[in-house]
Formats: C-alpha cells, structure tokens, sequence
C-alpha cells in the first residue's frame, strides 16, 4: 500500500511576488528615512541661520543704539557652518527709530537666502 502525502508549500511564484512586496515596502522605508534626514539637514541649517541673524541684530543694537544708515555685511560662523550676512539699516517715519533687515545667506550659496529678520531699534 502506497500512500500519498500532500504537503502544502508555497510556489516559486508566491515566493517571488511576497519578495517582491517586501522590497517595495523596504524601498518605501529607505526613501523615508532619506527625506527625513534632508529636513533634519534643512531645519539645522535654518535655525543656525537664524542665530546669526538674531546675533547680527543684537551686536548692532547694543554697539550704536540707532545704527547709521546704510548696508553692511560678513561673515559669521555658527557651529559646524559658515555664513555670510547682510544688514540694511533704513530710516523709518519715525525719526528716533531705524528699521534693521538682516539677510543670512549659505556662504556657497550667496545668491539665495537662507532666512531674513526685521527689527527695529530706536535712539537713546
């Protein structure tokens, strides 16, 4: 007396369309991963940007009050980073207040910036 086994198992197909599935769904995960690493990128850079505007900003309030008018710029370094910065002092309706426009580029990239603040001081 022969007696049939029957084992079930999966088939070459199945096998390759759960591979197939899996590699998807890893691919999905990898590219996640790489979009969340280039904003981790972009918010850092940012924020050290904006500590150089805001130091920008306040070296120019306590060193003159009510700084001249006119532009100027440099070069500043925050953490790991360098940038470049500009600031335009222009006159307001109020003549005891100037308006302060910081612009903080990537210094390889000088054409476009990376963050800009607005402040005010007033003379004392």
């Amino acid at each position: 007396m022969t007696r049939k086994v029957h084992t079930r198992g999966f088939t070459l197909l199945e096998v390759i369309v759960a591979l197939a599935v899996i590699a998807l769904a890893l691919l999905a995960l990898v590219r996640t991963a790489g979009l969340g690493a280039a904003a981790l990128a972009h918010e850092t850079e940012l924020t050290l940007a904006q500590f150089v505007a805001a130091n920008v900003m306040s070296e120019a309030r306590l060193r003159e009050g009510a700084p001249a008018l006119g532009r100027r710029d440099g070069v500043a370094t925050m953490g790991p980073r360098e940038f470049k910065w500009e600031l335009v002092v222009q006159a307001t309706e109020e003549p005891s207040i100037r308006r302060l426009d910081v612009r903080v580029f990537d210094a390889g990239d000088p054409e476009h910036a990376v963050t800009n603040i607005t402040g005010f001081a007033g003379l004392q």
